[in-house]
């Protein structure tokens, strides 16, 4: 299959605790755990997918007890919903509710259009009021 629009996109992500993470992006956000394992044998990780069935990606987010990695996010680390309409407050207070923080943004941009909150690991996703067009 060649690479091209319907290729299908994961964004890989350490995470300090994947229990802290599945309420934030399951029981806050609303997605899917499309797969999980149990690093069982050394050097191997605990891994969480999380996602929409029929989307064209996944957040995939891992953790090593014996060896993790910290995450080291940025506030330009962004994952960005378009919501195509207005952020329901509801929402909002799921996220925060389920370990979330809301932040300010230091870009104008999502400040006027979005809501911007911060996972368990620091990284940030913003819920856009306006639609996705690529045009």
């Amino acid at each position: 299959m060649p690479l091209d629009g319907r290729s299908h996109l994961r964004v890989a992500r350490p995470s300090r605790g994947l229990a802290a993470a599945e309420r934030f992006w399951a029981r806050g956000l609303g997605l899917d755990v499309l797969y999980r394992a149990a690093g069982e044998r050394p050097g191997e990780h605990d891994l969480l997918m999380l996602g929409w069935p029929d989307a064209a990606w996944h957040l995939e987010l891992v953790h090593a007890p014996g060896r993790p990695v910290l995450p080291r996010p940025t506030e330009e680390d962004l994952l960005v919903l378009y919501l195509d309409g207005p952020v329901p407050a509801e929402l909002v207070a799921r996220l925060t509710e389920h370990g979330g923080r809301r932040v300010a943004s230091p870009n104008p941009y999502w400040e006027r259009w979005g809501v911007t909150v911060e996972d368990p690991d620091g990284y940030r996703l913003v819920l856009c009021e306006r639609g996705w067009s690529s045009s």
